[in-house]
């Protein structure tokens, strides 16, 4: 073989080794490549399958207050003077000028009795101490008499038992009796008059203030949302409630008596007192109680300044159609359905979910009645961020409704459940 052809031999091998060559190096940069993409594509699995997951967010939806369906009633409000009519454990049915304070004349006698009660406490049936009549009273029955004011007959020297006392005081409304006890009690009428203010700061009666224990002073004052408040409070003191339901008694010297109330044991209604003085007008602050829907309620109003020719009939009968009209109109209201959104849950991953009242709210009220609630978030909801995944029928809120006779507490569950975020949406997250 000539050496040309050996060389051309010689070339032809070299060649096939460097494209031998070339061939192993794109393979091994091939390799690497892959291996690379391997390995980044199962770090950016691992990292994000060892991402944490974001929580669900709740939000609450739920609306407040609450109204029962219908139309709010309308009272026969009287269109002179100032009224405020609520039915325990119910609500405020009618009010008109109800913190205007006006003179209330003997309506102020119950606060009278109620800071010689607190001094000297009495039980039903006890008669309690003996008071003397001092000469300062005695003396001065002719010139009140002559003045025309309420009072009884009474003697220096004469004894009355404390129940008397109060008896005279609620039942003919005597303004002298007023003053005895007022004497008695804290030694003075102006430190007795202190002591009734403190009472009626002490009860939270903003609009009132006194200036005598009696009521004929145009400077003892007080509202008809004041009045109503005290009304419920007296109801409670089983010794006035029982004195201010008489319709008359029997006393030492006066013999029988009247109540000036004369609307009692008529259309339910119990007591609570009058008062009249020119020209203020009259005032009565009454009470009821009727049966509706199996449960005794209890109306408590108070009529202020009526005006007329007899100024205390028209504010008794003021009362009397108040009270008649309000027992109308109480019934059975719903005022929270169940299966009301409460909580809305959204996830990130498209998921979502709401929470609703479990049960319905229903109770004696009046159309149009309108009632606080408020969202309490329960559970898993109450860093309103929930841990996937989110069980149906878990609790997440709670609604308080409150009541006039007290609060009602509705669990809100959730209606679906929220799956945990799937794969492809875990590795596709950015």
């Amino acid at each position: 073989m000539s050496r040309r052809g050996n060389h051309r031999r010689s070339s032809a091998w070299s060649s096939s080794r460097k494209s031998d060559r070339g061939i192993g190096f794109y393979l091994l940069v091939l390799s690497l490549v892959v291996l690379v993409l391997v390995v980044a594509a199962g770090a950016y699995v691992g990292i994000q399958l060892n991402r944490s997951v974001p929580k669900a967010t709740a939000s609450v939806v739920f609306h407040d207050p609450l109204t029962a369906a219908g139309t709010r009633p309308s009272l026969p409000v009287p269109a002179q003077g100032s009224t405020d009519v609520a039915v325990e454990g119910v609500g405020t049915l009618a009010a008109v000028n109800a913190n205007k304070s006006v003179p209330v004349a003997s309506i102020t006698k119950l606060i009278t009795a109620l800071v010689v009660l607190q001094h000297h406490p009495l039980q039903v049936g006890q008669q309690g101490p003996e008071i003397t009549v001092p000469a300062a009273i005695g003396s001065a029955y002719p010139a009140e008499l002559a003045a025309h004011d309420s009072l009884i007959p009474v003697h220096t020297g004469e004894h009355l038992s404390e129940y008397q006392c109060l008896e005279a005081l609620l039942i003919p409304s005597a303004d002298n009796v007023a003053n005895l006890l007022a004497t008695w009690t804290a030694g003075s009428v102006s430190a007795f008059v202190a002591e009734m203010n403190a009472k009626a700061t002490a009860l939270g009666l903003h609009h009132t203030h006194f200036a005598d224990a009696s009521g004929l002073s145009p400077g003892s004052e007080s509202s008809a949302a004041d009045l109503v408040h005290l009304g419920e409070m007296v109801l409670n003191q089983p010794v006035i409630a029982q004195i201010v339901a008489m319709p008359q008694v029997n006393l030492p010297l006066a013999g029988l008596v009247y109540n000036y109330d004369y609307d009692l044991g008529r259309d339910g209604i119990v007591g609570i007192k009058t008062g009249s003085t020119l020209p203020a007008g009259g005032d009565f602050l009454f009470a009821a109680h009727h049966k509706v829907g199996g449960r005794t309620l209890t109306v408590v109003g108070a009529v202020l300044n009526q005006q007329g020719k007899n100024i205390l009939q028209a504010a008794l009968d003021a009362a009397k159609r108040l009270a008649v009209a309000a027992f109308a109109d109480i019934h059975p209201v719903t005022l929270l359905r169940a299966g009301v959104p409460v909580v809305r849950v959204t996830a990130p991953w498209g998921g979502s979910t709401q929470a609703v009242t479990t049960r319905t709210v229903t109770t004696l009220g009046f159309s149009g009645e309108r009632v606080q609630a408020a969202v309490h978030l329960a559970g898993p909801a109450t860093t309103r961020a929930l841990k996937s995944p989110v069980a149906a029928g878990a609790e997440l809120a709670t609604v308080q409704v409150t009541l006039p006779d007290g609060t009602v507490s509705v669990p809100a569950t959730t209606v679906g459940s929220i799956k945990a975020p799937s794969l492809s949406w875990r590795l596709e997250r950015l």
